[in-house]
């Protein structure tokens, strides 16, 4: 066992409240419980010593690795081959199917022998409350009960475990044609204990499980070039998804560095309005409607909360009830992965002022027309009130889309994105005949046109800037031509767009910035950023520069895991950096996908 394995070397399993990372070693390293921002219960990926974690393997050093999803599935096989046998760890979390939130969640761990011989071993060792939090074991034949104070976890298998101090350890040798299981639940401590298991039950799980993640992707109405990533992402976003609420996560994890060593370590485990509004868009492109309208009446629900308030109408992130409280602290016991300290459970940027957000928000609304099928009359007022009140209070610095700690600017990309709420809101008006204050709207909206164009500018870079206050150029401005502030292939635009390929481009993948001209109150520099490179192809194929976008898309398909998954940035030497995997990655692949493909048919039409 590896103490860190690479970010990359990890699939994902989750049930659609919560979600686990199994190294390609077959080590669960990663599982929060009952959701995916509650406290850790293995955390190694975290910290090896005190974070806990769940090894299921051959016990043969002289073993090699594969690890794959069964085709169009979220369940993962983790192969291991060695001289004298295979062997096989399956992976996966029954899917919750209810849309109600419960405390009680199990991963399941099948193993089997393909060919010869194979000795197992089973190492499960959690550690409640991101380790801080002591617990006691009771050993009761083949089932182990952790008892915490806030959790329970009860471990059943399908041979005999022993006592290792308050942790357990068990081996079992297979060959070739049989299975062996463990079965991993979390419930609170006086929840009633899971029904006892058998290797039959566990097989008949899996298939089950199988069987919902196909029939889900069968419903996508993708028909383009790439349908292997975009079902992968497709699944991926489901994973990330609470359903109870359809509220997404930006990604399963907290604290992994974006710079090995470094202090940009965030969590991740929340619901941004910006990257769920985005996805309302991706979800459609492939004909998931139940999942865009699930979360926009989520956004018509945060939008109701402050509906008569004098202060800001959205916070940027929220937990994924809808929880606005989301404070940050250090945990000082952790050493963070490879040293990457301090890591931080909570997020402090909940207190940012991003006003690019209600952009995101309209657009999600407008792109989907689900004002006026879905949001009704109330939703709509609450609506027309935030934009009535966004009239009066979009001309002010914010801290902008990358959430910089080094100090409020008048971004270019938030006035944008302002401008394309007010412009958003002007059609969902007109279309569906709601009442609206259209001259203040309109109003305002041309005047961050004329602001923009006037003071967002750069002679010297022939291009719009991150800030007024400077020459910097910044990826978030790929969005453009999507919310239709500038025309694709204007000269404008096209302009911006050769400078952001001169400045920010590296073979192909994409900076968001550059902290060094740009300070953003943070020590060490970061890799190329994911989202940002599926943006620039997105760009570029509305640009018409189809050739280079494809290009550019295809190599970065090079770059996802073993299993088709993304974290959020690609270091110097190729490296997978940050939370992971991340949704806004996959969303950005999945919105990339669809507008190259548009743009190859009418080539190929032509």
């Amino acid at each position: 066992m590896d103490r860190y394995p690479p970010i990359a070397d990890h699939g994902l399993v989750g049930d659609l409240q919560t979600a686990a990372l199994v190294s390609s070693q077959g080590v669960v390293d990663w599982f929060a419980a009952p959701r995916f921002d509650s406290p850790s219960i293995f955390a190694a990926l975290l910290d090896h010593d005190r974070g806990g974690y769940f090894l299921f393997a051959p016990e043969e050093a002289d073993v090699t690795y594969k690890q794959l999803y069964y085709p169009d599935t979220a369940v993962l096989v983790t192969r291991f081959m060695s001289p004298d046998g295979v062997g096989e760890v399956i992976d996966c979390m029954p899917p919750d199917r209810t849309g109600t939130p419960t405390d009680r969640h199990t991963l399941i761990r099948v193993v089997r022998a393909v060919r010869g011989t194979v000795r197992f071993v089973l190492d499960c060792r959690p550690r409640f409350d991101y380790g801080r939090a002591p617990h006691e074991l009771d050993l009761q034949g083949e089932t182990a009960v952790f008892h915490a104070p806030e959790l329970a976890g009860y471990l059943q298998s399908t041979f005999p475990v022993e006592r290792n101090g308050n942790d357990v350890r068990g081996e079992v040798t297979l060959n070739a044609g049989e299975l062996a299981g463990a079965a991993f639940t979390v419930c609170v401590p006086d929840g009633a204990p899971p029904a006892p298991i058998t290797v039959e039950e566990l097989s008949d799980r899996l298939f089950d499980i199988g069987n919902f993640w196909q029939g889900w992707l069968r419903t996508s109405t993708y028909r383009g070039r790439w349908p292997n990533m975009v079902g992968r992402s497709a699944i991926t976003l489901k994973l990330l998804t609470y359903h109870p609420t359809g509220a997404p996560v930006a990604a399963a994890t907290m604290g992994l560095p974006e710079q090995i060593g470094g202090e940009r370590n965030w969590d991740y485990r929340y619901t941004w309005v910006r990257d769920g509004s985005l996805s309302v868009r991706a979800l459609l492109d492939l004909g998931f409607a139940e999942e865009a309208t699930r979360f926009t009446h989520w956004l018509r629900d945060r939008l109701a909360e402050r509906a008569g308030s004098d202060g800001e109408r959205l916070q940027i992130m929220y937990r994924v009830d809808g929880d606005p409280d989301i404070p940050e602290v250090i945990l000082d016991h952790f050493e963070g992965y490879r040293g990457s300290a301090p890591v931080r459970a909570g997020n402090a940027a909940m207190d940012q002022l991003q006003l690019d957000i209600y952009g995101e928000v309209l657009y999600a609304l407008a792109e989907g027309g689900t004002v006026g099928q879905h949001t009704g009359y109330h939703g709509w007022k609450g609506l027309a009130a935030a934009l009535d009140w966004l009239a009066d209070s979009w001309d002010r610095p914010d801290e902008g889309i990358w959430e910089t700690r080094g100090g409020r600017k008048d971004f270019t990309y938030s006035r944008v994105m302002c401008w394309a709420a007010f412009d958003a809101g002007l059609r969902l008006a007109t279309e569906f005949s709601r009442p609206a204050d259209l001259a203040r709207w309109t109003t305002a909206r041309d005047a961050i046109l004329e602001q923009v164009m006037t003071r967002g500018w750069s002679d010297k870079e022939q291009a719009l800037v991150q800030h007024y206050d400077g020459d910097v150029l910044d990826a978030s401005l790929l969005l453009i031509p999507r919310v239709g502030f500038l025309a694709p292939k204007g000269p404008g635009w096209l302009s911006t767009l050769d400078a952001i390929d001169r400045k920010l481009v590296s073979d192909s993948l994409v900076y968001r910035y550059d902290p060094a001209a740009s300070p953003d109150g943070l020590r060490g520099s970061e890799g190329t950023f994911s989202l940002c490179t599926f943006l620039y192809v997105d760009a570029m194929a509305r640009a018409g520069r189809t050739e280079q976008g494809r290009y550019a898309f295809e190599k970065m398909q090079t770059y996802a895991n073993h299993v088709g998954l993304f974290a959020e940035e690609i270091g110097p030497s190729g490296e997978q950096l940050g939370n992971f995997p991340q949704a806004f990655t996959h969303l950005s692949l999945i919105m990339a996908a669809t507008t190259l493909d548009a743009a190859l048919d009418r080539e190929q039409a032509r």
